[in-house]
């Protein structure tokens, strides 16, 4: 089932059990999904185009969670809902790399690149999301990379 479809589901499912914090994370992706789709330029979604939506969105949660979390507990609240729209978007996206499977990765790439100095991680961490994008973050497989040539 299309990602959307199962969106349009969940939201069903929502209503029917009063589930307010189900409904707002799904009312939400659906309007992102539906600004991407009516944004100047953009060209058909398809079911690549709504993973990126998803992947977006819960990107931007986990960097408003850390925010929260530096509050403590005034932002503990704020954190626990972040964190289920985090676990929900999770559900519409492929299965994040763990950190044993990246690092062997990232040493694979590093010997097939030839790559010696940190000042070459960039083009390192290019190569690694033209072929796992969606199954790692950029951010990760710079500091993997950067450890392993630290000696790490």
């Amino acid at each position: 089932m299309a990602i959307e479809e199962r969106l349009g589901e969940e939201l069903k499912q929502a209503m029917r059990t009063k589930d307010q914090r189900t409904l707002d994370v799904v009312r939400m992706i659906k309007s992102k999904i539906a600004e991407r789709r009516t944004a100047k330029g953009a060209g058909p979604m398809d079911e690549a185009a709504v993973q990126e939506v998803v992947a977006a969105y819960r990107k931007q949660m986990q960097k408003a969670s850390e925010e929260y979390a530096k509050l403590g507990d005034r932002g503990a609240a704020q954190v626990e809902q972040l964190r289920f729209e985090i676990e929900f978007c999770g559900r519409f996206l492929p299965a994040q790399m763990d950190e044993a499977a990246l690092r062997t990765l990232v040493g694979e790439r590093i010997a097939a690149l030839g790559v010696t100095d940190p000042k070459q991680v960039g083009r390192l961490v290019g190569d690694v999301m033209k072929t796992h994008k969606g199954q790692v973050e950029a951010g990760d497989v710079k500091r993997v990379a950067e450890a392993i040539l630290a000696g790490g």
